[in-house]
């Protein structure tokens, strides 16, 4: 077996709550590559602009190693991304990934491109497809999303690129999906492994909104990879995000549906018209319980374990703070609201109600919370 087949295989025979969810979200279709889907369409749009004719293709593994995840692309020790409620791991050493950038390890390191290098070939290379990242449940966020990154690589001996070569690539694509009459611009940004960063925002019904970020890969970056005597340019970004700002999507959810009705109406630059908006049901819980114990990341796996993602539209925190001398020292109360909605039929109170009542059991059996 390769790696990932069996940490796939380990995967698959555990029965552990953690594991039913990453295996979960592995089943989850590519959507960058069901053709329909308009992330399917992004991603031919953007591969087919004269900027990428001669680019390489990449598909990575989706069980990939911390060490190279994060160490490699220089995240600092404490950061957010390297915490399990950030972040699937699978085991101590190995975790769901979390951005397609990873693919820059993965494309330096086969036959081909070590011999393109030895060379002094050019290097060009875009990747595409899922990511995993605990996140909080709302209308516009999955933990299961769509990237796409593109890495571009010169020798220093040929010449030196430059953050506005960068742009130049950054707007092609954005006039390619938003058309000639859009309005962009560009803001200063930070990643762990390129310098100078940058993102670019679109301009829709009057907000600003960022659709891609990049930056100039740093030469320390690419040495750990075994890479030197290079420089270039690399961005990246999510797939939702895009289609949804082009349909006027009202709820991820929908980019999965199978719903005929919704389907045929998923077209890139196709504003989407309802098919039925089945009502809501809202419901609040409100708790106690010790914060050391608590994470907000891990209450949303919580939910989505209980109820069923698709049960569940949106959970908003709605409060929280201390008192010590109601609480006890180190305890904090949490009030959540928790739209329930499914999207091909109405929920009735009865059942809402037991799926509420279930969600109060497994926090107090879970976190040890005091329900109010």
């Amino acid at each position: 077996m390769t790696g990932e087949k069996a940490l796939l295989a380990g995967l698959d025979a555990r029965t552990d709550p953690s594991a039913i969810r990453m295996k979960r979200y592995l089943d989850m279709p590519d959507l960058s590559r069901t053709p329909g889907s308009p992330l399917c369409e992004i991603i031919e749009r953007v591969k087919s602009l004269p900027s990428f004719k001669n680019f390489d293709h990449i598909q990575i593994p989706e069980i990939v190693p911390a060490e190279i995840s994060f160490d490699l692309f220089a995240f600092a020790p404490d950061h957010p991304a390297r915490s399990t409620s950030d972040t699937y791991y699978v085991d101590e050493k190995n975790i769901l990934r979390t951005h397609d950038t990873i693919m820059w390890y993965y494309y330096l390191n086969t036959p081909e491109v070590t011999e393109k290098i030895n060379l002094g070939e050019t290097l060009g290379v875009m990747c595409y497809g899922k990511v995993y990242r605990k996140d909080e449940i709302d209308r516009r966020h999955m933990n299961t999303f769509h990237q796409m990154d593109a890495l571009y690589l010169v020798p220093n001996s040929l010449k030196t690129l430059t953050i506005e070569n960068l742009r130049e690539v950054l707007r092609e694509i954005v006039i390619s999906l938003f058309g000639l009459e859009v309005k962009y611009r560009f803001l200063d940004d930070t990643f762990p492994y390129t310098d100078p960063s940058l993102q670019i925002e679109v301009e829709i019904d009057g907000q600003w909104m960022e659709v891609m970020g990049g930056g100039m890969p740093k030469k320390n970056v690419l040495k750990k990879m075994g890479l030197e005597g290079y420089n270039g340019w690399a961005f990246g970004f999510g797939l939702e995000r895009l289609a949804m700002i082009s349909t006027d999507l009202p709820d991820i959810r929908l980019l999965w549906s199978e719903d005929e009705r919704v389907k045929k109406q998923l077209k890139f630059g196709r504003s989407f018209t309802e098919v039925s908006k089945y009502p809501s049901v809202v419901r609040d819980i409100s708790f106690i319980v010790n914060e050391e114990s608590f994470n907000i990341n891990q209450y949303s796996e919580l939910i989505l374990d209980t109820v069923g993602p698709d049960m569940v539209e949106e959970s908003a925190l709605l409060d929280e703070y201390r008192d010590e001398k109601k609480f006890g020292l180190g305890h904090k109360s949490y009030a959540y609201r928790i739209t329930y909605r499914r999207l091909d039929r109405t929920l009735t109170s009865i059942e809402v109600d037991a799926l509420h009542k279930k969600l109060e059991e497994e926090t107090k059996k879970i976190f040890g919370a005091i329900i109010r």
